[in-house]
């Protein structure tokens, strides 16, 4: 028999197991899904993208065409706070995330607002959050969180934060192109193999060890069962991070449909496709895809402004469709032109499982292997 999990201590916060639920927007890990992982002793981590649609939308104080108006619509903190005071009921006192995306608009202030509704860490991609702590001065014991794809992000972080802040980073996520979502390389660069996750991990444990080897890796991106968490501990990890198994829970936030779309999906229909943030992302072949590609899509009007890439829309039209609001679509069961992010790996399951036993297995399997 091999060993058991380990707790993982990141910052001032002690996590059971050291799994981490990934934070899955739009919608797609809120209070349930992100509550429930924190009850069973994983890091839940609630998604601060489109809050504006939570609850059917009742938090936005202004809609158009029924989507929510400007970035402060769209991420909405009245919802937001909503969502950890319910997801506090859930989980308690376990440490609970917030994954605030560096390339959305409003993102110092978003950050804030997630200090303030209780988030005991931050995790930030999609850019590299050179001012991360600037936001989070007022709440000392907030763990921040990088996520890099190689050595050399994490120094150039390291650097301008222990100049500017006299901090460092108190754990990395370590992404490799097997994720759900945005990835953080060019689409050809997605296959080369030194980008692969298992020759990402000793590179940035390399540069890490340089400023601290007490900081926590957190290995992401095609993480699927036991094996894979004994192969990336044995790496230099000291965690992962898993999104789509936990997306695949009966207490995931999305709708039966987005679910649906997800579990019936096979190997060749999960793909690289464009989007308007500059960075190819990782999803399901749909409708909606099939209509981009024959510039058949549905008139791109930019409401609610979600990513500062995008330009109000112009990077939308150039690709076709606008990402906010073909993901809330998605998120609601618009399976006609909704947008489904998935990991690779989606296609090893046809069937929902519990947040609990999803946990309990990876934690058992864990300790069967050798």
């Amino acid at each position: 028999m091999g060993e058991g999990i380990k707790p993982l201590k990141i910052g001032k916060h002690i996590i059971k197991y050291p799994i981490f639920q990934g934070g899955m927007g739009l919608g797609i890990s809120w209070d349930r899904l992100a509550g429930n992982v924190s009850k069973e002793g994983g890091l839940g981590i609630i998604s601060t993208v489109g809050t504006g649609y939570y609850e059917n939308k009742k938090y936005s104080k202004k809609l158009v065409e029924g989507r929510p108006l400007l970035e402060e619509n769209f991420y909405n903190k009245q919802a937001l706070f909503k969502i950890f005071e319910n997801a506090r009921k859930i989980c308690g006192d376990a440490p609970l995330g917030a994954n605030v995306l560096y390339a959305i608009n409003d993102y110092g202030r978003v950050v804030r607002d997630s200090c303030e509704a209780g988030a005991d860490m931050i995790i930030t991609g999609a850019g590299l959050p050179m001012d991360m702590p600037e936001f989070t001065k007022n709440f000392p014991d907030v763990a921040l969180i990088p996520i890099v794809s190689t050595g050399r992000a994490f120094r150039l972080i390291a650097k301008r934060w222990e100049k500017r802040y006299k901090k460092i980073p108190d754990a990395v996520i370590v992404e490799g192109p097997l994720s759900g979502g945005h990835q953080g390389f060019k689409y050809e660069d997605c296959f080369k193999e030194e980008n692969q996750l298992e020759n990402l991990i000793p590179d940035v444990r390399e540069e890490v060890d340089k400023w601290d080897k007490t900081i926590p890796i957190i290995a992401a991106g095609g993480i699927w069962d036991a094996k894979d968490i004994k192969k990336f501990l044995s790496l230099g990890a000291n965690g992962v991070q898993i999104g789509t198994r936990f997306a695949l829970t009966y207490e995931c936030d999305a709708s039966d449909e987005w679910k649906n779309v997800l579990l019936n999906a096979t190997k060749e229909d999960i793909i690289l496709m464009k989007s308007p943030v500059g960075y190819p992302a990782r999803g399901i072949r749909t409708n909606l895809i099939e209509k981009v590609e024959k510039r058949q899509g549905l008139a791109i009007k930019c409401i609610s402004n979600c990513v500062f890439p995008c330009h109000r829309g112009e990077e939308a039209k150039k690709v076709g469709y606008c990402i906010a609001d073909r993901l809330a679509d998605g998120y609601m069961g618009e399976k006609k032109w909704g947008l489904f992010f998935s990991g690779a790996y989606a296609y090893k399951t046809d069937k929902l499982i519990h947040v609990k036993d999803l946990i309990e297995e990876l934690k058992k399997g864990f300790e069967s292997l050798k």
